[in-house]
């Protein structure tokens, strides 16, 4: 692990001086930022000997509950877990109205611990040496989808769309229309001035399927810091869209008659050079490229619950919608789970599109990075492409609810090792725990349906 030297936190002072708060946050399996907020005179010591975290921090539900079971609570007494700044993660806030600014930590490898088992990017570095230590050095790109919705609900208490520029609510879409982006332009504005000073390399801005519905893609990079960019865009995102009156909303499916949002993963493997190992003039890519699909493919039951984490992740999958139903994959084909683009030969590398945009980026590219480790270190056959339309032609279907994800997981023997028991134990635990709060709430659905015919 390597975190921060205090140069950067004193030289960040002397150019900032009006800043006066410093939000210190770290990712949970859930994807949400946790942390503490410091002021400007704690900033240093953080730096200096890190920053005392409980250790239930890193295991809690997506509500905020404790998980007894996680052995992260009671077992060890709540214990203090210390966490580091990691670098270039010192930035502003633009959207703040108190001059703050933000630090992303990880807990350190031995003085975080119990907590450094269950930090997410800590599972991502261990793949990702593992990948190395044979010569292949992943690189990674994140296509985020989000809606825009109104800070406020309709009259019947529904999340809507958010105003245009002009005012108006935007009832229906064209995709890929320019209209529906030029009517964001004052949220795309501020969106790719903080990203610029933030060092995230934002590119491509898309109308997508529904109305308020935006991707906007990210350069590709090294693994672990295209995956911290995806963290910290993420947060620019929501902060720009609130300063803005909007909610930046990433649930996978929002709306049961529109569009579902995803998170493309984009991955190749470079030599120590930097070279594109699956660079083919061949669109179907070289043998190595074709092993990694065979490996992701195999092991995609078993790592669906980090593409898909909640209940809600499973509406997103409908035939004819562009979101992943089964086990395939193909050369330039929208219909099936894993796409490889066309394109240029040294451009050639895998589209991953089964993961919503709840996803965590750490946990989905770990799992992501162990299927292709997998495939080209067992040689795994992906067999033939698919060509023409990929729902058609499945044979054997995702499932399409949560429990099966949780179930497949808690039985891989493969995830275990490639995972890890320890990071399981948690992530395991805190999923059933929230399987059991989601079954136990009784709301609107089962009034609808049971209330007088059951």
């Amino acid at each position: 692990m390597q975190f921060a030297h205090e140069t950067e936190a004193q030289a960040f002072l002397t150019n900032n001086p009006d800043i006066e708060l410093f939000e210190l946050f770290i990712l949970d399996a859930n994807g949400v930022p946790r942390g503490k907020l410091l002021h400007r005179e704690e900033l240093l010591a953080v730096y200096r000997s890190g920053r005392p975290l409980p250790s239930t921090i890193l295991g809690l539900t997506l509500g905020g509950d404790d998980v007894e079971n996680s052995g992260l609570v009671w077992d060890v007494g709540d214990i203090d877990c210390r966490a580091y700044p990691l670098a270039d993660s010192l930035v502003r806030l633009p959207w703040r109205k108190v001059p703050t600014a933000a630090v992303q930590v990880s807990m350190h490898p031995q003085e975080g611990l119990p907590a450094t088992v269950a930090d997410p990017r800590h599972l991502l570095m261990r793949v990702i040496e593992a990948l190395e230590a044979d010569g292949l050095h992943p690189v990674m790109a994140c296509e985020l989808e989000f809606y825009l919705l109104d800070a406020r609900n309709d009259a019947n208490g529904r999340p809507q769309p958010a105003l245009d520029a002009d005012g108006g609510r935007p009832r229906q879409t064209q995709v890929y229309g320019l209209r529906e982006l030029e009517q964001i332009e004052p949220f795309l504005g501020d969106l790719y001035a903080a990203c610029k000073a933030q060092g995230i390399p934002v590119r491509t801005a898309i109308s997508e399927y529904a109305p308020g519905q935006v991707e906007i893609t990210l350069e590709h990079g090294p693994a672990l810091q295209a995956m911290d960019q995806a963290v910290r865009y993420k947060r620019l995102v929501k902060g720009i869209a609130h300063a803005h009156g909007m909610r930046a909303c990433f649930m996978a499916k929002p709306f049961d008659d529109l569009a579902g949002t995803g998170m493309h993963m984009h991955v190749s493997l470079a030599d120590a050079a930097g070279n594109n190992l699956f660079a083919s003039e061949d669109k179907a890519g070289t043998p190595l490229l074709r092993q990694a699909v065979g490996g992701m493919l195999e092991s995609l039951l078993d790592s669906l619950l980090l593409f898909c984490p909640n209940a809600n992740s499973y509406r997103r999958f409908q035939a004819n919608s562009y979101a992943p139903l089964a086990p395939t994959w193909g050369v330039d084909n929208r219909t099936v789970s894993l796409r490889v683009p066309g394109g240029p030969a040294y451009t050639r590398h895998v589209e991953h599109r089964i993961c919503g945009a709840d996803a965590n980026p750490y946990l989905a590219a770990a799992a992501i990075l162990a299927g292709c480790h997998r495939g080209i270190q067992q040689r795994l056959d992906p067999g033939a492409p698919v060509e023409g339309n990929g729902y058609a032609q499945a044979t054997t279907l995702l499932p399409t609810d949560w429990l099966s994800s949780i179930s497949a997981l808690e039985r891989s023997s493969w995830a275990r090792d490639a995972l890890g028991q320890d990071f399981l134990k948690v992530y395991l635990a805190v999923k059933q725990a929230e399987y059991r709060q989601f079954m136990a709430e009784v709301g609107e659905q089962d009034w609808r349906w049971y209330l007088t015919q059951a």
